[in-house]
């Protein structure tokens, strides 16, 4: 046996829900590219699902569905009262309230296959519940109920502000949720299929998942490419900043990827959502100041950015706080775990690999008292 560092380059499994081949990501063989052009996040959700889009009516059913579970139960509101609201970072948040929301699910530990997506559909709806009751609560806000007329895109930006979002602001966070949808045997994606593999619920699953999305290697790339801006100020200031981490070896967030080579085929249109955005906003050096980062790491290290690169800058035009950012990720990616569990579900084999031993050879156990 031969290790590999992070198992970089090992087929781990076969799947049907996305692949990324040639540096061009897809959702059951729909491209990423036509997928944020034209479908709603719901749709998407249903193609993840069901491995193909849905009807008008197979679409209005699973708005239903999506609507009807949206509120959380009252514990878990209390819950986050509790909490020690300074010191909390929401995705330590998120993770327990996914967790908690598991105690309250009377079908939590049934296994059969409709009372599994019974259960996904519950957990995607009341994620948007979940991250914005918490972003209020911690302010001393209460929570805004979600409301049956709008998108899922739209209604979570209403439970956030109280405010019925903007057509633009719609379309960037619905973009911002396709894109974000499933990406293959990512870290998380992966850490869910392990965990359910033992047969362990729905729930364990996407709690494990939201774990590894929490470091800041896999989801919190995006929170910190915005403290970034932040520290650098001025779009005068970007030039020296990024020469010195450059000359330092120091790592800029937000640019390349382990899977590819040309460049993340989604940071393109989170691109250019955030250059409407930051005008809009009246506050367009954002993005002269991530443009200019772009093209100092890019002509210096031949480093695209990622779709966390730009996703910064709409979230914060957005108005959202930027410790959610990663939230925000988890809300769109739960799709995509949910699909892989389900999947995982379907043709199930405990997930068990080998480790490459590297410690000393055959030992003999010593007695405390003659041991040197």
């Amino acid at each position: 046996m031969t290790a590999t560092r992070g198992l970089e380059g090992v087929v781990a499994t076969t799947s049907s829900v996305s692949s990324i081949i040639d540096d061009t990501l897809t959702y059951v063989g729909y491209d990423i590219d036509d997928l944020a052009e034209n479908a709603s996040f719901e749709e998407v959700i249903y193609l993840l699902w069901h491995r193909r889009l849905p009807t008008q009516q197979e679409l209005a059913e699973l708005k239903c569905q999506l609507s009807v579970n949206a509120e959380l139960p009252k514990q878990v509101l209390e819950h986050f009262k509790l909490y020690p609201i300074n010191e909390v970072h929401p995705m330590a948040a998120l993770r327990t309230a996914v967790s908690l929301l598991g105690l309250y699910d009377e079908e939590s530990d049934v296994m059969e296959e409709q009372a599994n997506y019974r259960k996904a559909v519950r957990l995607q709806a009341k994620m948007p519940a979940i991250v914005t009751a918490f972003a209020r609560i911690r302010k001393g806000l209460e929570p805004i109920p979600p409301r049956t007329d709008l998108s899922f895109a739209a209604n979570f930006l209403y439970m956030l502000s109280g405010k019925e979002p903007e057509p633009i602001a719609i379309e960037a966070f619905n973009k911002a949720l396709v894109l974000h949808a499933d990406h293959e045997l990512n870290a998380s994606t992966f850490t869910a299929r392990v965990c359910v593999a033992t047969l362990s619920d729905v729930y364990s699953g996407v709690t494990s998942a939201i774990g590894a999305l929490k470091g800041p290697l896999h989801g919190g790339a995006n929170e910190a490419v915005m403290k970034m801006l932040t520290e650098i100020g001025t779009l005068e200031n970007v030039d020296t900043y990024v020469r010195e981490k450059l000359a330092n070896k120091e790592k800029i967030m937000g640019f390349g990827h382990r899977v590819y080579r040309k460049g993340d085929p989604r940071a393109k249109h989170l691109k250019l959502m955030a250059e409407k955005l930051t005008n809009l906003t009246g506050e367009p050096h954002w993005f002269e100041m991530s443009t200019k980062i772009e093209n100092i790491v890019t002509g210096e290290k031949n480093l695209p950015p990622n779709v966390d690169f730009y996703s910064a800058s709409v979230y914060h035009s957005l108005g959202i706080d930027h410790d959610l950012f990663t939230p925000i990720f988890a809300v769109s990616r739960v799709s995509g775990w949910l699909a892989h569990i389900l999947e995982q579900y379907e043709n199930n084999r405990l997930i068990r690999p080998r480790a490459d031993y590297t410690g000393p050879g055959m030992q003999k156990y010593v007695a405390v008292e003659q041991r040197g």
